[in-house]
C-alpha cells in the first residue's frame, strides 16, 4: 500500500495541517512538501495501526482455541469422573446384597 496513493480525505487533511503550520514567506512548493510528508505519516500511521489490529486478532482467536481445548480436556475429565463414580457407587450395593444373601443363606441353613 506504500506504492499507493493516499485517499483523497488523507491529501485534503494533509493540506490543512500543513497550511495551518505554514510560515511567513514559504512558497506553494514547500508546502505541497509539507502536505506529502503528513500524508506519508498518516499512511504510515493507518499501517501500523492495522498490523496493530492483526496482531489483537491473532491474539484474541489464540486465546480462543486455547479455551475451547481447556473446555475440552474438562469434558474428558468431568466424563472419566462421572464413570469411576458410577462403578464406584454400584460396589457398596453389591457388597450389601451380597452380605445379606450370606446371612440370609446362613440363616437358611441352621
Amino acid at each position: 500500500m506504500s506504492n499507493a496513493t493516499p485517499s483523497p480525505e488523507t491529501q485534503q487533511e494533509a493540506m490543512k495541517i500543513a497550511k495551518a503550520t505554514q510560515k511567513p514567506g514559504q512558497t506553494k512548493e514547500q508546502t505541497k512538501l509539507i502536505a506529502q510528508g503528513i500524508e506519508k505519516g498518516i499512511a504510515l500511521y493507518k499501517k501500523q495501526q492495522k498490523a496493530k489490529a492483526r496482531d489483537r486478532d491473532k491474539e484474541r482467536k489464540k486465546q480462543l482455541k486455547q479455551k475451547q481445548v481447556d473446555t475440552t480436556q474438562l469434558q474428558d475429565v468431568t466424563e472419566t469422573e462421572q464413570s469411576v463414580s458410577t462403578s464406584s457407587n454400584l460396589l457398596p450395593w453389591g457388597l450389601l446384597i451380597a452380605s445379606w444373601a450370606g446371612f440370609a443363606a446362613y440363616i437358611m441353613s441352621n
